[in-house]
């Protein structure tokens, strides 16, 4: 189970009552910041505008791909290591809107994680150091440090034993 916090609601449905529950103008000052950030050429100025306007935790020498979209609503839960790269139109979600209640995670990724293009990760996941996402992937649990996983939905592939052993396997047939 991901670790979210669940908040019930009353009468129409959560995403209708979505400025009960972040303001329109934070809303809106994300969204203008993320749209800019996702067609950066620059990564490290990207990283400034993550970690100045939206308050996320961003480790030194972190690559963010273009296209990559971050949570609108809640951007400063999320939180990346150092030396990550996220791949191309990744997104990276800490809310979802339900009928009857919206829910709220932390997502954090490790140091020196590899997340493949067209990834989604939901709120309320971790992503252990040196873990692999396949492209394509929905992140729908947390992913052991050092594993290699991917899918809809995602599952384990290789562990980091069976990563390191692979490693190992690769570097004498060279």
């Amino acid at each position: 189970m991901r670790n979210t916090e669940r908040y019930p609601v009353k009468g129409t449905n959560s995403l209708w009552q979505i400025y009960k529950t972040v303001s329109f103008f934070k809303v809106m000052k994300n969204f203008t910041i993320i749209q800019i950030a996702r067609y950066m050429p620059f990564v490290s100025v990207k990283n400034v505008l993550y970690r100045k306007f939206l308050k996320m935790k961003i480790g030194d020498h972190t690559a963010v791909a273009l296209m990559v979209m971050m949570d609108i609503m809640f951007p400063e839960r999320i939180t990346i290591g150092k030396n990550t790269i996220i791949g191309y139109n990744t997104t990276i979600l800490t809310h979802e809107y339900l009928i009857n209640e919206y829910r709220l995670g932390d997502v954090v990724v490790g140091n020196e994680v590899m997340i493949g293009a067209n990834s989604t990760i939901l709120p309320g996941v971790t992503i252990g150091d040196g873990a692999v996402v396949s492209a394509g992937s929905l992140v729908h649990k947390d992913v052991p440090p050092g594993a290699f996983v991917g899918g809809n939905p995602m599952r384990v592939i290789y562990t980091k034993e069976e990563m390191e052993k692979r490693s190992k396997h690769k570097g004498l047939s060279q």
